[in-house]
C-alpha cells in the first residue's frame, strides 16, 4: 500500500488536484500595491464590537488602495452555529455600511471566487487535503475522545507541553497498511497535519502592527479535517486565503499564538504567504480601575445591537472606531475640518500594541458633533429611519407632525455653534416629549414637587408666585417680537414682582429681591415645560404659540392653587 491508495480510499470521488483549483481560481487583476481583505465571522452569535472594528479596518485598507474586500462566513463548527446568526451578521455589516465588493450577502453571492460560505467549499478541502495525504504530509488518526483525554492528563501530571506532537502522536506512526485496514473497518478517524516542527526551535515572522517577531515552531499535529468531512479553522482559512488571493490577513491578536502553525500550513502547501496584522483587542476600564477585555457576557457595549438600538449614528461610530485604531486620527480631523474617516490614510504603523480603550464618553462626544451638524431635514430623516425600526414611541411622536418636530430639533441647530444635545437619537424623546400637550397635562401634577423642592423657588411664598405667574400669562409677549424685545418685555414683568434685573445689584443686597432675573426665567421656563434645563427659551415659546402658552399657564396656576 502507498499513501496514494490511502489518499483514494478516504476521497475515492476526488480527482481534481491542486493545479485544478489554481487554474479555477486564477490570481486578481489588480495593481501591485493593491490590497485584497476580508471579514470571516463564525455565525455563532451576534457582531461583536470587536469584529465591526476588525471589519471596518478591513475594508479601509482595501478601499484605500484600490483592492478588494470581501465577505467570507466560515460556519465549519457546526456544534456552535446559531440558527440566523449568519444573516443577523451579514445584516448589520450593511448597517453599519460595511459594504462588500464580493462575498455573501442577504441575496445571495457576489464574486467568482466563492462558495464564500465554508460550508459549500468541501470539495475544495478534500482536494487539498487528499494531495497532502498522496505526499505523507497529513494523516488519519483514530484516537477516541478518551484516549485524547488520559494523553492530556498524562502531560499535565508530567508538567509537559499538552497536546498531539512528535512522541505524542500515536497514530502519526501507524503503518500505512494499519490505517488503511482500519478505515476498511470503519473505525472513526479525523485527519491530522504531519508537523515537522519542534518548539524549541524559533521562526522569525513579521506582523503589520508589531513589527518583527520570534515565536515557537509549532510542532502540533494538528486536526485539519474533522469525522464530519469538514475542515477546522486553522486549515480551512489557509485555504480559503490562497484560493481567494488574500494579501493580507486582518484578525484580532488572541489568534497571534496560532500563526506559526498557519505559515508552516502555507509553506507546506506551498502557498505564497499572505501578510497578516494581528488587531489590538478592544479593552474597557472596568468599576474597578483596571484594564481589561470588553467582555460579551458583561458589558453591553460588546454587541453592536447596543449602538443601533440606542441610536447611535453610524458616521459617529465609526469615526470613534477611526480614533481608537490610528493615534493620529483625532488631529487630522483637527486640521481638516471638512474631511472624515473616509478621507483619512490608515496606517498599521500608528495603530496602539497596548489594546485600544473603548470609551463611552469619547464616543459620546463624536456622536454630539455629528447629531449637531445636521441641518433641520437630515437629523429628521435619520430620527424617522432610526425610530422605525427601535423606537415605536419615538416613532410616533415623531409621525404625529413632522413639520412640527422639524421646528423643534431645529432650536439652536442650524448657526455657527449649534446645541449639542443629544449623543444618541433614543436620547431625543425625552428631550422633545414636552413640546406635545398630552404630556404636559399628564404630568404637571406629578412634577410640582421637582418645582417646588428648587433651592431658589422655595424661598418663594405661594401668593407671590401666582401673583408673577398671572401677570406672565396676561401680559409676556412674544409673538412678532425679537428675541431681545421678549427679554425686555420678561424683565419687565419679573421686576413688578421684585425680582431684581441686575445680577451686580443682586449680588449685593440678596435678600431684598425674591429672586433674580434668572430665577424669574426658571419659573417660566418650568411653567411651560416642566423641566428647569431646556434649550432657548424664547424658540420654546413661538413654538408653541400663544394659545398653549396660555392653556399652560392657566393649568399651571391650577395646580398650585389646587
Amino acid at each position: 500500500m502507498t499513501t496514494i491508495d490511502l489518499a483514494n480510499l478516504i476521497f475515492p470521488n476526488i480527482n481534481k488536484t491542486i493545479d485544478d483549483l489554481e487554474n479555477l481560481y486564477p490570481s486578481r487583476n489588480l495593481k501591485p500595491d493593491a490590497e485584497v481583505t476580508r471579514f470571516a465571522p463564525s455565525p455563532t452569535g451576534f457582531l461583536h464590537t470587536g469584529s465591526l472594528f476588525t471589519s471596518f479596518i478591513a475594508k479601509k485598507v482595501a478601499k484605500q488602495t484600490g483592492g478588494i474586500f470581501y465577505l467570507r462566513l466560515e460556519d465549519t463548527d457546526t456544534k456552535r452555529e446559531v440558527e440566523g446568526a449568519g444573516e443577523q451578521l451579514i445584516k448589520q455589516l450593511e448597517e453599519f455600511n460595511i459594504d462588500i465588493d464580493e462575498g455573501i450577502t442577504l441575496n445571495g453571492e457576489k464574486g467568482i471566487y466563492g462558495p464564500y460560505i465554508q460550508s459549500q467549499r468541501k470539495e475544495i478541502y478534500q482536494i487539498v487535503i487528499k494531495e497532502l495525504i498522496k505526499k505523507g504530509l497529513a494523516y488519519p488518526c483514530f484516537c477516541s475522545i478518551e484516549d485524547l483525554d488520559n494523553l492530556r492528563k498524562y502531560q499535565e501530571e508530567h508538567k509537559l507541553i499538552t497536546g498531539y506532537y512528535q512522541e505524542f502522536a500515536k497514530c502519526r506512526n501507524l503503518s500505512i497498511d494499519e490505517a488503511y485496514n482500519l478505515i476498511k473497518a470503519n473505525k472513526p478517524y479525523v485527519i491530522r497535519f504531519k508537523s515537522s516542527g519542534n518548539h524549541l526551535n524559533k521562526i522569525h515572522v513579521h506582523d503589520e502592527i508589531r513589527g518583527d517577531l520570534e515565536l515557537s515552531e509549532n510542532d502540533q499535529d494538528i486536526v485539519i479535517m474533522k469525522s464530519d468531512g469538514l475542515p477546522t479553522y486553522h486549515f480551512a482559512h489557509v485555504v480559503d486565503d490562497h484560493f481567494m488571493h488574500t494579501t493580507i490577513i486582518t484578525r484580532g491578536e488572541e489568534w497571534l499564538s496560532s500563526l506559526p502553525i498557519h505559515l508552516q500550513l502555507f509553506d507546506a502547501l506551498n502557498f505564497k504567504r499572505p501578510k497578516y496584522a494581528h488587531l489590538p483587542v478592544i479593552m474597557k476600564v472596568d468599576e474597578n480601575g483596571n484594564k481589561r477585555k470588553l467582555s460579551k457576557r458583561k458589558d453591553k457595549e460588546a454587541a453592536v445591537d447596543f449602538f443601533l438600538k440606542a441610536g447611535y449614528p453610524i458616521k459617529a461610530i465609526l469615526t470613534y472606531l477611526m480614533s481608537i485604531a490610528n493615534s493620529n486620527f483625532e488631529e487630522y480631523l483637527i486640521k481638516n475640518k471638512d474631511k472624515d474617516y473616509n478621507d483619512f490614510i490608515f496606517s498599521f504603523n500608528k495603530m496602539s500594541l497596548d489594546g485600544a480603550l473603548f470609551d463611552i464618553e469619547k464616543l459620546n462626544y463624536f456622536s454630539k458633533e455629528y447629531l449637531a451638524s445636521l441641518n433641520k431635514d437630515d437629523i429628521t430623516s435619520l430620527v424617522l429611519s432610526y425610530s422605525k425600526l427601535y423606537n415605536q414611541d419615538l416613532y410616533n411622536l415623531v409621525s404625529r407632525d413632522i413639520n412640527y418636530f422639524k421646528q423643534i430639533i431645529n432650536i439652536e441647530r442650524e448657526k455657527d455653534k449649534p446645541r449639542k444635545d443629544y449623543s444618541c437619537l433614543s436620547e431625543i424623546y425625552n428631550g422633545i416629549i414636552y413640546f406635545y400637550n398630552d404630556y404636559y397635562t399628564n404630568n404637571i401634577n406629578k412634577e410640582l414637587d421637582i418645582f417646588f423642592k428648587d433651592i431658589n423657588i422655595s424661598k418663594i411664598n405661594k401668593l407671590d408666585l401666582i401673583n408673577y405667574l398671572k401677570d406672565l400669562k396676561d401680559n409676556l409677549k412674544f409673538i412678532n417680537l425679537t428675541e431681545q424685545e421678549w427679554f425686555n418685555n420678561l424683565k419687565e414683568i419679573a421686576s413688578r414682582h421684585n425680582f431684581c434685573t441686575n445680577n451686580k445689584e443682586y449680588k449685593l443686597n440678596p435678600d431684598k429681591y425674591l429672586g433674580n432675573i434668572s430665577t424669574a426665567s426658571q419659573i417660566l421656563r418650568f411653567a411651560i415645560t416642566l423641566r428647569f434645563n431646556t434649550p432657548n427659551l424664547y424658540n420654546i415659546l413661538c413654538i408653541l404659540n400663544t394659545e398653549t402658552f396660555n392653556k399652560r399657564m392657566e393649568l399651571f396656576i391650577n395646580s398650585i392653587l389646587n
